[in-house]
This record gives C-alpha cells, structure tokens and sequence, in this order.
C-alpha cells in the first residue's frame, strides 16, 4: 500500500483524507476543530487520532503527508492600483489564483483614510501596482510614499509600471518596509500577465506567512509546504479539466466551493463571446479564474447573506426547501446570528439542514452572478450592439459542488441549481445545462495536493468519487 494522508487547515474544521495510490481508493477520513487559536497542532493530532482509531489506516503503510491551509483567514492581500478596472482588477485576479482572499482593493491615488482602512484589514501582503510599463508613474509612486508612512508591517510586493519599481522599492526600503519587486501585472493594456505575481505570493506564503500563522509547528508532521487550500483547488479544477498525459479530463467546469468563511468559484473554460455578433470588453479572461466572496460564508458570514436578501426572501425559500417547518414559530434571525458566533454548529434535524441550505442557495447564486460575464444591450452610432463583460460560462460541460454542506447536507441538487443561467436574470452569463456532480468525500483539496507529483492517479480518484447528481426534475 502507498497511504497519502491529504491535510486541510479549514478555518472551521481540520481535515485529514487518508487515499491508498496503488488502490487508488479512499480508505478514510476524519476532522476535527482547528485551533489556531491556541495550537494548531492540537486539532491535527485529534484528526489524526480519529483517522487510526478508525481501523482502516496501517500508520506503517503512510508514503507521505501533503497540507493546504485557510486557517485564520487564509491569505490576506490589500491590492492596491491605478485604474479600477485596469490595473486593479489584473492585481486582483493575481492574488486570487494565488490562493489569496482581496480583502479590500483600492485605485488611483490612496490618501490617508485609505491607509487606515488598509492597515485595519490586517492583511499578510500588500500587492502595490499601478501603469502599464512606460505609462503613469505619479500614481505608484504617490502610493509608494503613503504606504512608506504608515504603520504597516506586512510585507509590500511591487507589481506596477518596471520603469520606477526599484524607485518604488526604495522609497519604501528607506522607511523601514519590507519590499519586494516583481514584474508587472498589467505590462500592455491588452496583456495581463500574474503568473510571475502568483509565484512570488506563494514564496512569502511559505516563507512568512505560515510561520505568522502558526502553521510552523505543522510543518513537521507534513512533506513538503504548505499551501494555500484554494490553490490546491484551483489545481484540482484545472487537472479535471485538462487531464494530463494519458489520461482525459472532464473539460471546461465550474467548481461551487462553500465554506463557513467564503464561497469560492473556480472555473475553466475558453473565453468566448456568447455570439458571433457580441462585442467583449475588458481585460482579456483567464482560462483557470477563481474568485473569493468573503462576505458570502455560511457560518462567519450568514447574518450578511440573511440581510443580503431579506427575511421575506428568506423565509419563502426556506418554506420550499421545507414546507413543513418546525410545527411551531421560529426567530429565523436569531437563528442565523447565532450561526456566526457557533461556527462550528451542525444541524440537528432537517428544518436546520434547510435553514443552511437556504444560505448556500442564496450564497452560491449570488456568487456566481459575481463570477460569470454578463451581457447587455448599448447603443452606439450604428444602434443597438450586444456587449459582453466578463467570463461566458453559459456553455460550460460540468459543474461541481464542494464543501461541507454537499458532504453532509441532504440538498446538494438544490443548491447546485442556483449555479445554472436562470431566465429570471438573462443577463447573467451562467451556465445553461452543465452535468452536475458532487464532491461526496470533500476530497478536491486533496487532488489538488497530489495533482503535481501523481497527476494521472489523483485524476483518476476524482473521477472515480465524484458523485453525479441530476438538477432537472
């Protein structure tokens, strides 16, 4: 037997999955709270603890231990630019397939309330850009000598116009900051180029991140670093995919990942116009995309999802997923406020396994309006033209649910069908009719982590467990 124990710092729960690569078979998994907060290792030794005493797993038989981490928020990056939808979003989409949360972005020139609210998102990186290369300098440079004024101790990656990085770079060295340069993300107009951004991320993920984060201490027990979990399903989604040598992937898809603390997007597909005659504007799209909704988690943030739409919505979607109810009146906001302070709460009977149902239905819709492209109609002098923003998913072959509330929770084919173009919102480019499977096992971090060194047998296992579901009927 090769026993590979997949590992995954959640910020609610730690999980272990124990996958024989002869076999290539899952032989089982455990969790159990996270505790960052104390010691991180506490929670691993319970989960692992819970895995052996299982009787499945042979600990001699165990080849190699992989982790990913979202623990303590993840990856924090305050991305920082000239124009919003220029430079700014090419910073965002950098950190994001890095495996980062943006937890707050700003353009043009920063002043003084910007920094404070920089500086109070307690973020790990600062990602500084600003001009194509040879364009505006004055913007970057502005921004360099306010963050260099501050009281910010993180370190500050310069990803702007290459002709004043290392003026960039020194006027925040000579304030005592940690800068590093790397080359720009936006170095044309029409060229977005975040792979040499993304690998820097990663380095001071490992380098500094992990070690502020307490992860350190579990660095022993693994091989090898660790890595930031949405990146390792980011991988997962590109190896599903794409394939690799030998082996075929699925084609392009949509990964809905729900968590207590973000719902994830991941997709991969082409970027095409929805039709021959439509126009696209913006930054050209990446194939592999992921996006993070920080204030669409079902635990941290159900309060935000409850107000998001309102107790009527709410209560009239939780009346079809239920129409029962629990025979007696409920306080549906009290409810879901206490979700947000007992993050690690599980339902006890099927009204509660609606009620989150009912937030990981909204949460995903929204979500994914949030990802997908969208088209409209605009005049121009030879009249109307049909323009397209953003990512065209509406041909999209798969869509795949992850998380705990697919694993556990009774309504996966209802919360997978919040994923799919509705002709309530026509605009949305969302996929039409995709086959839809679930992630039965919470497996797809882990296939993320073997993806580099065993691509064929982790593509293999994926396919192997993912569970097909149908979302029509």
């Amino acid at each position: 037997m090769d026993v590979r124990l997949l590992i995954d710092f959640g910020s609610t729960y730690t999980k272990i999955l124990a996958v024989d690569l002869e076999r290539e078979v899952v032989l089982g998994r455990a969790q159990a709270l996270t505790t960052v907060a104390s010691d991180i290792t506490i929670g691993l030794r319970e989960a692992y603890e819970a895995l052996l005493a299982g009787g499945s797993i042979d600990e001699r038989c165990i080849r190699g231990r992989h982790a990913s981490s979202s623990a303590a928020g993840g990856l924090k990056i305050a991305a920082i630019g000239l124009v919003p939808a220029l430079t700014l979003e090419a910073a965002r989409r950098a950190a994001l397939g890095a495996g980062a949360k943006v937890v707050c972005a700003h353009g043009f020139e920063i002043d003084e309330t910007v920094v404070a609210q920089v500086q109070a998102a307690a973020c790990d990186i600062v990602l500084l850009c600003g001009g194509t290369d040879g364009g505006d300098k004055a913007v970057i440079l502005h921004n360099a000598r306010m963050l260099a004024a501050s009281a910010l101790a993180c370190p500050i990656l310069v990803a702007g116009n290459r002709v004043v990085a290392n003026e960039v770079k020194a006027i925040l060295e000579a304030k005592g900051k940690s800068a590093l340069v790397t080359s720009n993300v936006l170095p044309r107009l029409d060229s977005v180029e975040v792979e040499p951004v993304q690998a820097q991320i990663r380095e001071l993920f490992i380098s500094r991140i992990t070690e502020a984060k307490g992860l350190a201490r579990a660095r022993a027990f693994v091989d090898g670093e660790i890595v930031p979990t949405p990146k390792a399903t980011l991988q997962a989604a590109a190896l599903l995919a794409d394939g690799t040598e030998g082996e075929r992937g699925i084609g392009s898809l949509v990964i809905v990942e729900i968590g207590g603390a973000t719902t994830n997007i991941h997709s991969v597909s082409a970027q095409e116009p929805s039709d021959p005659q439509t126009l696209v504007r913006g930054l050209p799209e990446p194939r592999v995309k992921r996006t993070v909704e920080g204030d669409l988690g079902i635990r941290y943030n159900a309060p935000t999802i409850y107000s998001l739409l309102g107790e009527q919505y709410c209560r009239a979607r939780l009346q079809e997923i239920h129409p029962a109810g629990e025979g007696r009146p409920v306080d549906l906001e009290a409810h879901v406020q206490a979700l947000s302070t007992n993050v690690g709460y599980v339902p006890h009977s099927p009204f509660e396994h609606a009620i989150d149902a009912m937030l990981a239905e909204s949460a995903t819709a929204v979500a994914m309006q949030r990802h997908a492209g969208t088209l409209r109609e605009e005049y121009s002098v030879v009249g109307k033209v049909r323009v397209q923003h953003g990512r065209n998913l509406l041909e999209v072959g798969n869509l795949i649910g992850t998380g705990g509330i697919f694993k556990y929770g009774p309504h996966a084919e209802r919360i997978l069908r919040a994923a799919r173009f509705s002709a309530q919102k026509p605009w949305s480019l969302m996929p039409k009719a995709p086959q839809a499977f679930v992630d039965a096992e919470y497996f797809l971090y882990g296939i993320g982590l073997l993806a580099d060194r065993f691509p064929a047998a982790a593509l293999r296992i994926a396919r192997k467990y993912l569970r097909p579901v149908r979302l029509d009927g």
